[in-house]
């Protein structure tokens, strides 16, 4: 059997789906055999998405949802299991930023970024698990690297430091049930949502590897925890920033200094 053949003929949940890395996410899933629900809140967008999948002789279905809210989540998994009779993985890839400092952020934008990037993950956990219970299947809930240091955006990190716990302790209950549950933790990766922004150049001068990460490589380890290859796999995070968080810091004082 060749790599991620065993996704054939499974179904996703992709949130976030209709663009940036969520989109990279749910193409390659389909790629490879996965009939995969988008869901978003930019309707338009994500239906003209999963009608450009569709085309491409891929099985793609966009559903319109508001991850913050518990009803949603139950109507998006009964509309992804009236579609096909199964549900094998969810990635939680939703997400939004703040990028303002502490003194700046009011509480209205701290729930707002803790609702949609954290209580959307619990959400989506908790909704999926009844389904998955039935054969097995794989949560991946896309964190960042900010969830191992602190950032100027104390909303977003927050968020992110919590789902990595979240992640943890759902794979711990949810183990017994054969759901696998890991993070992925992206370091710079320029899409529609950071493209222009001032901190781009500083952050790949940062980056050990000289450049940002492409959507469609986090995509595919996204798709390996997804699979059967990561079977022995959960409650881990994966980072994946082109060596920032092992010693950039490091790495450019040595380089300055003539060590390297």
């Amino acid at each position: 059997m060749s790599a991620f053949a065993d996704l054939r003929d499974k179904a996703a949940i992709v949130t976030g789906g209709s663009r940036g890395q969520g989109a990279a996410q749910a193409r390659l899933l389909a790629q490879s055999g996965v009939a995969v629900t988008i869901c978003d809140v930019l309707a338009e967008q994500g239906e003209a998405y999963a009608a450009e999948l569709r085309a491409e002789g891929l099985e793609a279905r966009f559903q319109a949802a508001d991850i913050t809210r518990a009803e949603e989540w139950d109507r998006l998994v009964a509309g992804a299991l009236d579609w096909r009779p199964r549900l094998d993985i969810l990635v939680n890839n939703a997400g939004i930023i703040n990028r303002t400092g502490m003194a700046a952020t009011d509480l209205a934008a701290w729930n707002r970024v803790l609702a949609v990037n954290l209580t959307g993950a619990f959400l989506g956990i908790r909704a999926v698990a009844p389904a998955m219970r039935r054969a097995g299947g794989s949560i991946v809930n896309i964190a960042s690297n900010a969830a191992f240091s602190g950032h100027a955006d104390p909303a977003y990190t927050a968020s992110k430091w919590g789902l990595r716990g979240l992640t943890k302790t759902a794979a711990m209950e949810l183990v017994g049930d054969r759901i696998r549950v890991n993070a992925v933790c992206p370091g710079l990766v320029v899409t529609g949502l950071n493209a222009g922004s001032p901190h781009l150049a500083p952050m790949i001068g940062l980056t050990p590897m000289g450049r940002p990460g492409e959507p469609d490589e986090v995509a595919r380890l996204v798709r390996f925890l997804a699979s059967d290859e990561a079977s022995f796999i959960t409650g881990e995070d994966f980072v994946i920033d082109g060596g920032f968080s092992a010693g950039a810091a490091y790495r450019r004082v040595a380089v300055e200094t003539g060590l390297l």
